[in-house]
C-alpha cells in the first residue's frame, strides 16, 4: 500500500500544477490564492512561520515549492515563469523524515 501511495503522490502533484499552471476560463470562479512570489514567501513566513522544505521543476514553465513549519503547517505552492505563485495545497502534521543508511 506505502508503494502505491508513493507513486501515486508525484502524479497528483504534477495534475495539480498542471491546473494551476494552466487553468480553464470557468463561468464562476472562486478566490484566486495567487499573488508576486515575495508576497506569498513573505505571508508564509509571517502568518505560518513556514520555510521552504523542498522543490522541483514542474516543467519549463512551472516550479513547485512546499514550504513547511516546525509546528507541522506546510503548503504547496507552485510559481510560473511570470513570477506569478498560487498556493495548491496546504495542511498539517508534515514530518521530515531524514534517511539512514545508504541510499537505495
Amino acid at each position: 500500500m506505502a508503494c502505491n501511495a508513493t507513486r501515486v503522490f508525484p502524479q497528483a502533484v504534477l495534475l495539480a500544477a498542471a491546473l494551476t499552471v494552466y487553468p480553464q476560463t470557468a463561468g464562476a470562479q472562486g478566490v484566486v490564492n495567487c499573488a508576486e512570489r515575495a508576497q506569498v514567501i513573505e505571508f508564509l513566513a509571517k502568518q505560518y512561520s513556514e520555510k521552504q522544505a523542498a522543490f522541483g521543476m514542474v516543467n519549463q514553465q512551472a516550479v513547485m515549492e512546499l514550504y513547511a513549519a516546525d509546528n507541522g503547517t506546510w503548503t504547496l505552492v507552485i510559481t510560473d515563469v511570470s513570477g506569478r505563485s498560487c498556493v495548491i495545497l496546504a495542511g498539517k502534521s508534515w514530518e521530515t523524515i531524514i534517511p539512514v543508511g545508504p541510499k537505495a
